[in-house]
């Protein structure tokens, strides 16, 4: 496995490790959520470098439009719910009550 690939997917399983186990803020979350897609975002943008395939090429644009979308609904999310609740703190927000 190439240097690249293993830095990649380290990349992605740290960001994924931190959603799992550090959930205590929204905005920690998102970080975590903007890492998970930044390293598939730069490991999609070098895979048709790497195969010399251009049907591909389309994807990362893609993904980043997908990523920016997602980033923008989870500002959103964590000014609305700061409005509401007052902090950030997941173990305060209820979907139930809301």
């Amino acid at each position: 496995m190439p240097l690249l690939h293993l830095s990649f997917y380290s990349a992605f399983t740290l960001s994924s490790l931190g959603l799992a186990f550090h959930r205590a803020h929204l905005i920690s979350a998102l970080l975590c959520l903007e890492s998970m897609m930044l390293s598939m975002y730069i490991a999609l943008s070098t895979w048709p470098i790497e195969n010399q395939s251009p049907s591909s090429a389309l994807m990362p644009i893609l993904m980043l439009t997908f990523s920016a979308c997602e980033a923008g609904t989870g500002l959103a999310m964590l000014v609305a719910s700061t409005r509401t609740h007052g902090s950030d703190h997941l173990q305060n927000l209820n979907l139930l009550q809301c």
